[in-house]
C-alpha cells in the first residue's frame, strides 16, 4: 500500500509540473493572473480557458454575473432580501476562485487591499458575514484577474492604501 501511494505522489508531482508548464508556455495570460498571491496554475488556467476572449465583456465588472458570484435577489412585496449566490455557471472556476478568496482571507494570507477590504466586511456582523465576505472576495478576484488580464498591468497588493496615503500627503 505505502508502495500505490509513493506512486501516486510521483504521479501527481509530474502533473502538477506539466500543469505547470503548459501555463507557462501555452496560456501566457495566466502569468499576469498568478501576480496575485492565492491565485495558481490551475485557477488561472481554468479562468483563461473558461473566458476564452476577454474583450467580449464590456466591463470587468460584468464578469461576476458570467460566472454567477453575484447574490440573488427576492422580491416580496416592500422587502428585497439578498439570497445566496445562484449555482448556475461554471461550478469549478467559480470554486477555485472561492478557494483562493478563503486564502486571502485565512491566516497565512497577505496583506493587501483585497484582504482589508474582505476583513472589513468580516467584521460587520452577522452570522453569514464570513460566508458572505468570502463569496465577495471571490467575485472582485474575479473581476481583478479579468481586469490584469485585459490591461496587461501588474499587480499592485496595496494599491487603494498607498493612493489614500498619497491624497493625505
Amino acid at each position: 500500500m505505502l508502495d500505490q501511494i509513493e506512486q501516486l505522489s510521483t504521479q501527481l508531482r509530474d502533473y502538477d509540473k506539466r500543469i505547470e508548464q503548459m501555463a507557462k508556455t501555452d496560456y501566457e495570460p495566466t502569468t499576469l493572473m498568478r501576480q496575485i498571491p492565492g491565485v495558481g496554475a490551475i485557477t488561472s488556467l481554468a479562468f483563461t480557458l473558461t473566458i476564452e476572449d476577454p474583450h467580449r465583456f464590456g466591463r470587468s465588472r460584468d464578469i461576476a454575473g458570467y460566472l454567477r458570484l453575484l447574490p440573488r435577489q427576492g422580491d416580496s412585496g416592500g422587502s428585497k432580501p439578498q439570497l445566496s449566490i445562484t449555482k448556475a455557471g461554471d461550478r469549478m472556476v467559480r470554486s477555485l476562485l472561492v478557494g483562493c478568496a478563503l486564502y486571502i482571507l485565512g491566516h497565512f494570507g497577505p496583506d493587501g487591499d483585497l484582504r482589508r477590504w474582505g476583513l472589513s466586511l468580516m467584521v460587520r456582523g452577522g452570522k453569514n458575514a464570513k460566508k458572505r465576505a468570502v463569496v465577495a472576495v471571490a467575485r472582485k478576484l474575479a473581476v481583478l484577474i479579468h481586469k490584469l488580464w485585459v490591461t496587461g498591468e501588474v499587480y499592485e497588493p496595496l494599491r487603494e492604501a498607498n493612493r489614500i496615503k498619497a491624497v493625505a500627503a
